[in-house]
């Protein structure tokens, strides 16, 4: 078994130390019934302690809640479930003094380990698969791991310093992450807000907002006025596909570089034309095209007449109004049998623009779109070096 993790801080040169989890923590007893200093709360798989608010409220089912015993846990404890391990029932309390169901077991940090450094290492899936060997029972709900038998398993261990200097570096990556997460919300929000005061809403022939110098009113149409279907059938060509979220895509770059049935029978598809499933149009399942290739005809694809931008139509295809519109005119007894065809689709009517608005409005989302993308492969990069960090700074074989 390894003694030392493959990436170190500098300075830092001796070898870890074998130590049972009954050295680093210390099991806490202490049940009571809540109070305002220790408030009922519930452990979240993945979040820690948290409001119990109404999908964790069972008070309703409790005879005595005012007197009914919980266990108390305190800022740093460590908090595990016998039964959701696997789910991520297991980690440290952050919050604070609380007061949680007694199926929990819970433990308080010895000496002076780092607490955030435990809940780390304790929650690692060598540990995890340690307690479930241990865990007894033959029915779900009565899963348990005994206290001692967890505190009986053992881990390699860096001196305190070390623990802090590691922690340090996890906080911060988890800070980042987080902020990131958000950020990348709020402009997925923002994009939804303007999605619905770009387009007209129901009632409405114009948007509520609009660029400058943009003042005339939109000229009301069939879609049929704007696009015409292409019906071409090739067997050659790239392999493309049409996603609810990203439009269409190549294949080879979501690994479906697989095609069922007679490759002649696909459809062309030329750059700038609008692909859509007829079978999910009614959840967005469309997007213009920057490739030329072949799609599965379950698609329908429709090209853009002259002085139509097809940038600016697929994305208010994706509008709540028009996806609406999509799925009252889907044919199907069931959801999973509705279906838009093209004569049915191209008789559907919208408020449009000019040419130069259609343009400015499909480049603003196009943009939106490239930073979401940009903010995506960020979070992916900050997450996936966490994850790194966590198997590389870890004795954890």
């Amino acid at each position: 078994m390894a003694k030392q993790p493959k990436i170190r801080f500098k300075g830092f040169t001796e070898e870890w130390k074998e130590k049972k989890i009954s050295d680093l923590l210390l099991e806490r007893i202490d049940m009571a019934p809540q109070n305002d200093a220790y408030p009922l709360m519930a452990f979240v798989a993945n979040k820690g302690i948290v409001s119990k608010g109404d999908r964790y409220d069972r008070s309703a089912l409790i005879k005595d809640a005012v007197n009914k015993p919980y266990k108390r846990t305190s800022y740093g404890d460590f908090i595990y479930s016998s039964n959701n391990l696997e789910a991520g029932s297991i980690g440290m309390n952050f919050y604070g003094n609380a007061s949680i169901s007694p199926v929990y077991s819970i433990f308080a940090p010895k000496g002076d380990n780092n607490p955030y450094y435990l809940g780390v290492r304790l929650a690692m899936p060598d540990v995890i698969h340690e307690m479930v060997r241990c865990r007894q029972g033959v029915v779900y709900g009565q899963w348990k791991i005994h206290e001692d038998e967890f505190l009986n398993i053992s881990v390699k261990m860096p001196k305190p310093d070390e623990q802090k200097a590691i922690s340090q570096v996890i906080i911060d990556l988890t800070t980042t992450i987080s902020q990131r997460e958000k950020e990348l919300e709020k402009l997925k929000n923002i994009k939804r807000a303007l999605l619905e005061r770009m387009f007209p809403q129901d009632g409405q022939t114009t948007p509520s907002i609009r660029f400058k110098g943009f003042t005339d009113e939109w000229e009301e149409k069939n879609i049929g006025d704007a696009f015409k279907e292409r019906d071409e059938r090739s067997g050659d060509g790239e392999l493309l596909s049409v996603t609810i979220n990203s439009g269409i895509r190549r294949a080879i770059e979501m690994e479906r570089t697989f095609a069922t049935g007679d490759l002649n029978k696909y459809k062309v598809v030329k750059v700038g034309d609008i692909a859509y499933n007829t079978m999910r149009m009614w959840q967005g399942a469309c997007g213009v095209s920057q490739y030329s290739g072949i799609v599965s005809p379950a698609y329908t694809i429709a090209m853009p007449q002259q002085n139509q931008d097809s940038v600016f139509y697929a994305y208010y295809f994706k509008t709540n109004l028009l996806l609406h519109e999509f799925r009252i005119n889907s044919q199907g007894l069931t959801s999973d049998t509705w279906n838009l065809k093209y004569p049915t689709f191209e008789r559907i009517r919208l408020f449009v623009p000019i040419e130069d608005e259609q343009r400015k409005i499909g480049s603003l989302f196009a943009k939106i779109d490239n930073l979401l993308s940009l903010r995506e492969r960020q979070l992916t990069l900050f997450k996936h070096t966490k994850q790194a960090l966590l198997e590389q700074m870890f004795v954890n074989e």
